[in-house]
């Protein structure tokens, strides 16, 4: 790894690199991006065994760092996973493009025509921890939508990374598009993070993608606009009327598919009703694939851990649950209003008012109706790939994708048209 003599001056240089890329990436054509994408996408795939070689370099930091199983499994990739990037890139690249898009248009008595149209934001800055298919899926969203982008990966995803990137890159050359669209931070030194939040005269928005530690500093210390990607404290209510094998199924995968992600179930909600029944079921399987639960009250039986305070509101990130019961749906609401991280949120019941009840109440970006959690991803979405999930409420929310990076303008057309 290279060191760098000057900080502020590396991420001055990237800023003004990015901006001038973006000025021509703004009106660059859909088949260009396309091109670039795909031809990004073949770059990763004759590329995986020195992906994969720059991987092992980073789980050997990893393990040294200590990293928990959950994370380590968030960092490594292998050949199946490197394929999942190649598709993801391969569907953002089939999208429309959204740059140019009317979102409406209208006529006024004045005479003038009326266009909102969609436009690039200009230049991203992203800041992400472990996993290294951001650095594609975050490089593929911001061309897709017209932006240049600055990423800022990880410190145990570096050379990882830094192995995409590269293949990023190979695909804008192909292309014809400005290298420079596309930029990977070349050290792991912290004051990188703090020169882009400062970036003010080049980056018009910070994406931060990690844990609470990351997207609260990034919320302190940023002077451009944020879309906060807060951590994921996803919960799952089991109401009175939930079915019990798809309650089962379905709590199962939402906590065991993967833990390390931000879909991830940490924890259940279960009706008083059936806390006797499908709760002590859904319980012991838990317990039995090895889920550490830490319960509360009716719900604690062999095996379980005692429930404290600080298990509500937490992102376990790991094979840990927490679980109470709770009196009715209107309990449950009000657990999540409190402890929840407004990501995501879902009830299992086969009782519709229940569900609309819960859907009506809850301002989560996400909520979801006998569905597993682990579907909150852009590319189960429908967008190829995301750039993260948005928990705030201005503009992007839930996952957000090629689409949701861009703004909008107005274009006006007259005849010669004065006002009177």
């Amino acid at each position: 790894m290279k060191d760098f003599d000057s900080i502020p001056t590396l991420m001055a240089d990237l800023g003004k690199r990015a901006k001038k890329a973006s000025a021509e990436l703004a009106f660059a054509s859909a088949e260009r991006k396309h091109a670039a994408l795909i031809a990004a996408a073949d770059a990763v795939w004759a590329n995986r065994a020195r992906i994969i070689e720059a991987n092992k370099k980073d789980l050997e930091f990893g393990r040294e760092k200590g990293l928990s199983p959950a994370m380590m499994d968030r960092l490594m990739l292998d050949e199946a996973r490197i394929q999942g990037i190649v598709d993801g890139l391969r569907t953002v690249a089939d999208q429309a493009d959204p740059v140019g898009e009317v979102l409406t248009e209208w006529d006024m008595p004045s005479g003038l025509h009326i266009q909102r149209v969609r436009t690039p934001l200009g230049v991203i800055g992203v800041i992400y921890e472990s996993r290294p298919n951001v650095t594609a899926d975050a490089g593929a969203l911001c061309l897709k939508s017209g932006n240049a982008v600055i990423l800022r990966g990880g410190s145990e995803s570096f050379h990882s990374s830094g192995a995409i990137h590269a293949c990023l890159v190979q695909g804008l050359k192909a292309a014809n598009l400005p290298e420079d669209s596309i930029q990977l931070v070349p050290t792991r030194d912290r004051a990188a993070v703090q020169e882009l939040l400062t970036l003010t005269d080049y980056v018009d928005v910070i994406v931060p993608r990690g844990g609470k530690g990351l997207v609260g500093l990034v919320q302190r210390e940023a002077r451009v606009p944020v879309f906060a990607h807060l951590e994921g404290i996803v919960h799952i209510y089991i109401d009175k009327a939930a079915d019990p094998q798809k309650t089962l199924n379905v709590v199962m995968n939402a906590k065991t598919r993967r833990t390390g992600i931000c879909g991830a179930a940490e924890c259940l909600l279960i009706h008083q009703d059936v806390v006797e029944t499908l709760g002590r079921d859904v319980i012991a399987a838990l317990m039995a694939a090895g889920v550490e639960v830490h319960a509360e009250g009716a719900l604690a039986q062999n095996g379980t851990v005692a429930a404290t305070a600080d298990d509500w509101g937490k992102e376990f990130l790991d094979s840990i649950i927490a679980a109470r019961p709770v009196a009715d749906i209107d309990e449950a609401i009000a657990h999540i209003r409190l402890n929840g991280s407004d990501h995501t949120d879902c009830i299992m019941t086969e009782d519709e008012t229940a569900a609309a009840r819960f859907f009506e109440r809850l301002d989560s970006a996400i909520l979801m109706h006998n569905a597993s959690t682990q579907f909150a991803d852009g590319g189960e979405f429908g967008m190829g790939a995301e750039i993260g999930i948005a928990t705030g409420k201005m503009h992007a929310r839930g996952p957000v994708g090629a689409a949701q990076l861009t703004s909008f303008q107005y274009l006006v057309r007259g005849n010669g048209t004065t006002r009177s």
